[in-house]
């Protein structure tokens, strides 16, 4: 029993001496001996070489979360200060990472299955300098081992923690250097308070009227799902230049990211100025290390939504100023993400805007789609859209003296770098009095460089102008296509601040079918293929009119043939087939009580030369003046009107010239629409007439 006793003593005594041994070798071992190897073992594995200039020590405290007598175990807190990671030859700095210290603790029961456990992870006093070369490689792309057989160690990381950090981002493929400094906040914020105060803080950022807008019209969507509970621990800001502008930013995170918990929100804060383009938001992200999900309340703002292009990579057209809010959120995964900015309200110059807008990056391209719409828009915030780009813009084409047709260019660079699919309409347009259009829409698509409004429709004096326009950026100068059809316009609203059009009844239909090679509009019709028609049906013609129109050549013309007076129009009908840019006029007649007016001869864009007989037929010998032919020659800007040589033409003479109009008169019948109106269709009487050609003698049917 002695015996016994003695070899359990000494049994007990030996695993006490050499768990105490164990304490003491761990308790008192240099770890710092562990360093080359450390060193090694991580340069190796991530290809750039790795050290730990400082100390590397060990921390020993229990666990209390622990259950049972697993709490008496206790854990080890190792910390390695002055670490460092170069960056490779290329890079301007000799440094990615450098960090005062790295602190992490370990759980020491699941070594004995191979299970590495790292509950916490902090970095402290991190310094990172990122770079990207203008070949695209970046010092942030790691040469990870690849080819190793699967080990049995099995590593779980629970949380990262920061204090405090400094970066700098150096990128020469985006032009991208930026300086970003965090710190840590004096006291931590709730999330909701953040919400409000960053809410308040982007509406007067962005526009006072943006924000009581979206009060008075839209709830802001919820965006406290799963982090209501969430403290705002850090503020960071950045400084630097995006693509040479300046760049201005600042935010607020949470404390710490929770790598292995996906579905636990992050919050996010941040206000950005980029030159003069103003970004805001305030939200969470889920699983911040995979970008899963964005939930986040988000404000643009700025001088022109085509601005944004380099920060977002969307195409979006020239405007004025602008200021927009709405919910963003998406779903972001390696393959291809989903953006969503729903019902956002905003203002483009003094217009309102609103919708639903998306965004996907899965396809070959960049896809934009959506609806937009506007309850005012006015008509002079489209200007930008229309090419009327103002002087600040600083991309306008100067218009030469001597040109007429415009020559500013058509921006279709950016078409091939996106796809869209919206649907635009603006309900009423605020416009100033000398112009008829009341309503616009149009549904947008754009597909591999063509874009395509189908329809386009706007509300034009009383009637309606629709059709569809085509742009192929694919070729150089753009291919442009055209097929417009005019109904039922009225010309006392086409021109409604002149008082001698008010008593007038007239109506005017018609339709254009282009089609050509230009990068402008005058580079367009230089090159353009097509017809146009036009019928105006009881209409009047005066001086004032045509100035106010801006047709200085018809307004020669018709001075020279009935003087200052209004010319009541029994019809104008208008028939040209055009080629290269050079239209032919297959039938243009000019119906009065006084007298039928002819014009013949061609219109040529490319150096817009007119070439153009008038020659009046009268009824009877009432105007006398009217028998004598014009010419029209010169430029647009500069016409040539006078009396053309030669013998005056008689009345049966006229009539009979007339008979060569009844092929061109049949096919114009075809664009008459039945008028609206009480007053009977001039224009059918008129080509029916020249149809069937004159009665013998000169005599009208």
């Amino acid at each position: 029993m002695r015996l016994g006793l003695k070899i359990l003593a000494w049994s007990v005594g030996m695993v006490a001496v050499l768990v105490i041994a164990l304490v003491l070798f761990i308790a008192l071992f240099d770890w710092n001996r562990l360093k080359p190897t450390i060193d090694d073992k991580v340069s190796a594995a991530i290809g750039r070489p790795f050290v730990i200039r400082g100390e590397l020590t060990a921390a020993w405290q229990r666990e209390p979360s622990e259950p049972g007598l697993r709490r008496l175990v206790p854990w080890p807190t190792f910390t390695a200060r002055a670490i460092g990671i170069s960056n490779p030859p290329w890079a301007q700095q000799s440094q990615l990472v450098q960090l005062d210290a790295l602190a992490f603790r370990i759980s020491p029961l699941p070594l004995l299955l191979h299970h590495i456990y790292v509950p916490t992870l902090r970095l402290i006093g991190l310094h990172a300098d990122l770079e990207r070369n203008a070949q695209g490689e970046a010092n942030w792309q790691l040469a990870l081992e690849d080819n190793q057989p699967p080990s049995r160690w099995k590593p779980t990381l629970g949380t990262v923690g920061l204090d405090q950090g400094d970066i700098t981002v150096d990128d020469a493929k985006t032009r991208l250097d930026l300086h970003v400094t965090i710190r840590p906040l004096q006291q931590a914020i709730p999330y909701d308070q953040i919400v409000a105060q960053a809410s308040n803080d982007a509406r007067t950022d962005v526009g006072h009227d943006v924000g009581r807008m979206v009060n008075e019209e839209k709830t802001p969507p919820d965006l406290s799902t799963g982090a209501k509970q969430t403290l705002y621990q850090f503020a960071w800001n950045a400084t630097g230049t995006y693509r040479g502008d300046p760049v201005d930013g600042n935010g607020k995170t949470g404390a710490v990211l929770a790598l292995q918990r996906a579905d636990e929100p992050f919050p996010v804060q941040a206000r950005v100025h980029i030159d003069n383009s103003k970004i805001a938001l305030v939200g969470t992200l889920t699983d911040p290390m995979h970008l899963g999900a964005l939930n986040m309340r988000v404000w643009f703002a700025g001088t022109s939504m085509a601005r944004l292009y380099p920060i977002l990579g969307i195409a979006l057209p020239d405007t004025p100023p602008f200021a927009t809010e709405g919910h963003l959120s998406a779903q972001l995964h390696a393959h291809g993400s989903h953006f969503s900015y729903r019902d956002f309200r905003g203002r483009v110059g003094e217009s309102d805007l609103g919708g639903n807008m998306e965004v996907t990056t899965s396809g070959p391209r960049l896809k934009l789609s959506g609806d937009v719409h506007s309850q005012l828009l006015r008509f002079v915030d489209l200007g930008p859209l229309v090419g009327a780009q103002p002087e600040e813009h600083g991309n306008s084409t100067l218009q030469p003296q001597n040109k007429a047709l415009p020559v500013q260019q058509f921006h279709t660079n950016r078409l091939l770098s996106m796809d869209a699919d919206v649907t635009f309409e603006a309900m009423h347009i605020e416009r100033p009095g000398s112009l008829p259009i009341d309503a616009l829409g149009a549904h947008v698509y754009l597909d591999n460089g063509v874009l395509k409004f189908n329809p386009l429709r706007a509300s034009v004096a009383g009637g309606s102008i629709e059709g569809n326009l085509s742009m192929d950026a694919n070729t150089q100068p753009v291919r442009t296509t055209l097929d417009m059809h005019a109904h039922h316009l009225q010309l006392k609203q086409l021109f409604p601040t002149v008082q001698s059009m008010q008593t007038s009844f007239g109506e005017i239909n018609g339709e254009a079918n282009l089609s050509g090679n230009g990068s402008s509009v005058s580079g367009l019709l230089s090159h353009s293929d097509g017809e146009l028609k036009l019928l105006m049906n009881n209409g009047a013609i005066s001086k004032t009119l045509l100035e106010a129109a801006g047709l200085n050549v018809a307004n020669v013309v018709i001075e020279k043939l009935f003087g200052d007076k209004t010319v009541e129009i029994n019809c104008a009908a208008v028939d040209m087939a055009g080629s290269q840019g050079v239209f032919t006029n297959r039938l243009f007649v000019l119906d009065t009580s006084d007298a039928t007016v002819e014009v013949r001869g061609t219109i040529r864009f490319s150096d817009e030369h007119l070439d153009l007989d008038v020659v009046p037929h009268t009824k009877g010998m009432r105007l006398f003046s009217l028998r004598s032919p014009l010419y029209v020659k010169g430029t647009f800007k500069d016409p040539d009107v006078g009396v053309k040589p030669g013998p005056l033409l008689l009345r049966g003479g006229g009539a009979v010239a007339l008979a060569v109009l009844a092929a061109p008169a049949a096919a114009l019948l075809a664009v008459i629409v039945p008028s609206r109106g009480e007053q009977p269709n001039q224009c059918q009487q008129v080509l029916s007439q020249l149809r069937s050609g004159p009665l013998p003698g000169g005599a009208r049917k």
